[in-house]
């Protein structure tokens, strides 16, 4: 694959994040889950993103991104599930809040199994804005290595790509009982009062998810690399894209 020249359409768009990212690192606005919600990704699960993160890091000035993709993974299947070398994984940063990204991480793997690596480039200017035609940059990666191994530098650029319990939660079983097309007609699931409100999920809820692993990836960097012009608020969204 030629990551220079190769062009990607997109698969994939889920969950946009707005941060003020000063010392505080406050999340002001987090939108969207995405678990299996489309036929698209049902037959591509390395495609379907189930969540982007973006919280303050180890110290004041650092900050951590997240994107996770491929949900439900078992742990029978963990040891054989790796990303898409096929696929151009990419966080987007908005810092002058006019809704398009001005710098983009990208994230290549090459290769499968145990031997897998991963790249990164950026944040770097986008070679193409906008969700589709999307392109690799034209410039070496920042952090390289295996997969399932912590990469680059404490003070820089640090890189996790690899499997991690997937940190969404959701009582499945009740969330469909109040969707009317889900809900079913008999047994006790079918026990639900006529007009559900938020208050007709069960306390503690039931965490679906627990126990299931996501492919992960998770970088650590110092946030004057996102932010510009001293505002320090920023949208980060995710795309997945081949």
């Amino acid at each position: 694959m030629q990551h220079s020249t190769s062009r990607w359409s997109r698969l994939a768009l889920a969950t946009l994040v707005v941060a003020a990212l000063g010392t505080a690192g406050v999340i002001k606005l987090a939108r969207g889950s995405d678990h299996q919600d489309t036929p698209d990704v049902e037959l591509n699960p390395a495609s379907d993103m189930t969540d982007v993160y973006a919280f303050p890091g180890s110290s004041p000035d650092r900050t951590v991104l997240v994107l996770n993709s491929w949900a439900f993974i078992t742990p029978a299947q963990t040891a054989n599930t790796y990303f898409d070398p096929n696929l151009l994984y990419q966080f987007k940063i908005d810092n002058n809040t006019d809704g398009v990204e001005d710098k983009v991480i990208q994230i290549t793997f090459n290769g499968s199994g145990a031997d897998q690596t991963v790249e990164v480039r950026g944040p770097v200017t986008p070679p193409v804005a906008g969700a589709m035609g999307n392109q690799v940059a034209k410039l070496a990666p920042a952090v390289t290595g295996k997969v399932n191994t912590v990469l680059g530098a404490a003070a820089g650029l640090q890189v996790f790509a690899g499997w991690r319990d997937d940190p969404f939660f959701i009582d499945l079983e009740q969330f469909f009982r109040i969707i009317p097309d889900r809900k079913p007609v008999t047994g006790p699931l079918a026990q639900l009062p006529d007009a559900p409100t938020a208050s007709a999920f069960r306390n503690p809820g039931i965490d679906y998810v627990k126990g299931f692993n996501v492919q992960s990836i998770v970088i650590e960097l110092p946030t004057a690399l996102l932010t510009a012009g001293g505002n320090v608020k920023i949208g980060v969204w995710g795309t997945i894209s081949r």
